[in-house]
């Protein structure tokens, strides 16, 4: 991973971090999923959401505030 991105959240529901993404992006802080899930066993692995570094707080702000829902 470059070094320009930051791992914001991983999760093992692909769902969720759609949500996570389309919260972002509706923000406009791009985002790039990373899915490192077992394609034959799902409960491997996780789906890594990612984020600009220079955009790290406000991107963690706003999850944490879209959490609290």
């Amino acid at each position: 991973m470059k070094k320009n991105w930051y791992l914001l959240y991983a999760t093992r529901n692909l769902p969720h971090a759609a949500i996570i993404k389309g919260m972002l992006e509706e923000n406009s802080v791009p985002v790039m999923l990373v899915n490192k899930q077992d394609s034959s066993y799902l409960n491997f692995g996780d789906i890594e959401v990612y984020v600009p570094v220079l955009l790290k707080d406000i991107a963690r702000h706003l999850v944490d505030k879209g959490l609290l829902n």
